[in-house]
């Protein structure tokens, strides 16, 4: 189906509180939905919950709950932060669901297995409950996993495993030839590297009496579980039917874009894809690989005491403000620092007195000098002779497509206020309170104030995907009824104001932080 969009990002443990990495992912997964949905696209947005393993056991020990009320209880928090982040998900697909999951991670296991690509063997080896991860010696740093720099357990057991060895070659073919598109390169040269030291098979069960019996059953052999690679990335799959609803199924799969962290990504990039090769299934399109969230250059950890609630942040300054540093500020296939201090300055400059200064400025000008209305004006993309400042957005649009689509949203809000500085020299440049002093001006105050209400409208339009509540609260004060739709169509931008409307003025969109 040419028209469908399928969107996932990854699939988090719900072990514990939301953290500012996950608000950060869905918050790029956001974008994306929202500007395909804009350009007519019939979208599926997917997330999920990891509820399967043992890193859930044991946070459910520690808080004396069952595991099924631990991932009850986290779950209901990270879809509360979503909600209040302004991120829409078509589908959130649980872990422990097993009316909607369960069947179709059996089905996938049962493919490979008919392949000949699943066997038990023993095994012993270095272990991170945290990563869920068997680690090689020489992977370690300082003996600790490179991850969360803790000592990994040696576990000695029996266990299923899949035959990852098998598909090295066919691995990096797909990866080379960019059939699988892996964003940005450095990560593919990283995925490519470490397929080329050569790739062995890898755990995909674990014994039932470890994990209390907490996972969904092997088949054929209720003594062991699935592990939790295997279970949790076929919800990329379940979430739209598989198992249970095929038809819904092959109406989006292949996913065209899987957003994920780069903590994660050798499984998004080597283990997944081999998986649905076994199973003779389509594979997704792209992999676009953030960075982290960091806090005076250091990864946010409660031992450095430099973690930042994002509940906190929400509560206090709203999304579109977060959404905005995390998108601007940190570079979208990178990493990037997040301080009180930082966000501060960026609130104060570029949503107080840049986005929400213009606002107030133009909609005040047309309430003093046109009656609170839109002016009778012409529609300044079709004159012959067309302004420095309309040649300039209508450059930024073209910068807006291509930066969402290569994923370098900071690139695109760059622009963005690129545009807006544009608009307020044009204000400079032209003088309206100079204009309305002469009666013989009247004519060209009502095109400039009607050029200007247009400006404004485009820069909703442009916000819409990283800044929604606030691009809808400008299209409310200027009556743009499409922007106001649930689903707006990008490509009405364009289309004349209503001349006559009236607009609203009312409290600044970003009051300054002191």
């Amino acid at each position: 189906m040419k028209n469908k969009f399928y969107i996932t990002t990854a699939i988090p443990y719900v072990n514990g509180s939301p953290h500012l990495g996950h608000i950060l992912e869905f918050t790029i997964g956001d974008v994306v939905n929202r500007y395909y949905r804009g350009q007519g696209k019939e979208v599926k947005f997917a997330c999920g919950s990891d509820e399967n393993g043992q890193k859930i056991l044991e946070a459910s020990k520690k808080e004396g709950l069952s595991p099924k009320e631990l991932a009850n209880k986290y779950t209901k928090e990270f879809k509360n932060q979503v909600q209040n982040l302004n991120v829409n998900f078509d589908v959130w697909r649980r872990g422990s669901d097993n009316k909607k999951h369960w069947p179709g991670v059996v089905k996938l296991w049962k493919m490979a297995f008919k392949n000949g690509d699943i066997y038990k063997k023993k095994y012993k080896g270095l272990y991170c409950v945290g990563c869920e991860q068997f680690y090689k010696e020489k992977e370690l740093i300082d003996g600790k996993c490179p991850e969360h720099l803790k000592k990994p357990e040696i576990i000695e057991e029996e266990n299923y495993f899949f035959r990852l060895s098998k598909y090295q070659d066919k691995l990096l073919g797909l990866i080379e030839s960019d059939k699988l598109k892996i964003y940005p390169e450095k990560r593919k040269n990283e995925t490519l590297g470490f397929i080329r030291q050569g790739l062995e098979d890898f755990s995909i069960s674990r014994p039932k009496s470890r994990l209390s019996n907490w996972g969904i059953p092997v088949p054929g052999d209720e003594s062991q579980v699935m592990y939790v690679w295997f279970d949790a990335l076929t919800i990329y799959m379940t979430s739209i039917g598989w198992g249970y609803d095929q038809k819904e199924w092959k109406k989006y799969w292949p996913a065209n874009l899987h957003v994920i962290g780069k903590g994660i990504y050798r499984f998004h990039t080597i283990y997944w894809p081999a998986m649905l090769m076994s199973a003779k299934l389509p594979l997704p399109k792209e992999v676009l690989i953030h960075g982290y969230v960091t806090s005076n250059g250091q990864k946010m950890a409660k031992s450095l005491g430099n973690v930042i609630n994002p509940k906190d942040l929400l509560d206090k300054y709203g999304a579109d403000a977060i959404r905005y540093y995390l998108l601007k500020e940190i570079p979208t296939q990178n990493d990037g620092d997040f301080t009180k201090e930082r966000f501060k300055e960026i609130y104060n400059a570029d949503l107080a007195n840049g986005l929400g200064n213009l606002t107030s400025r133009i909609l005040t000008m047309a309430e003093k000098f046109t009656d609170g209305k839109v002016p009778n004006g012409k529609n300044p993309y079709k004159q012959k002779r067309i302004s420095v400042i309309v040649k300039k957005e209508l450059e930024i649009w073209k910068e807006i497509n291509k930066n969402i689509k290569e994923y370098k949203f900071h690139l695109a809000l760059i622009g963005i206020w690129e545009f807006i500085h544009g608009v307020d020299k044009y204000i400079d440049q032209e003088k309206p309170w100079e204009l309305a002093k002469q009666g013989n001006k009247k004519e060209h105050l009502n095109q400039v104030i009607y050029n200007l209400l247009d400006f404004l409208q485009q820069t909703a339009w442009m916000i819409w995907p990283f800044l929604p509540n606030t691009s809808k609260k400008i299209a409310g004060k200027l009556n743009v009824k499409e922007l106001l739709n649930s689903k707006p169509d990008i490509k009405k931008s364009h289309e004349r104001l209503v001349v006559g409307s009236k607009i609203k003025t009312g409290k600044p969109l970003f009051p300054r932080l002191e």
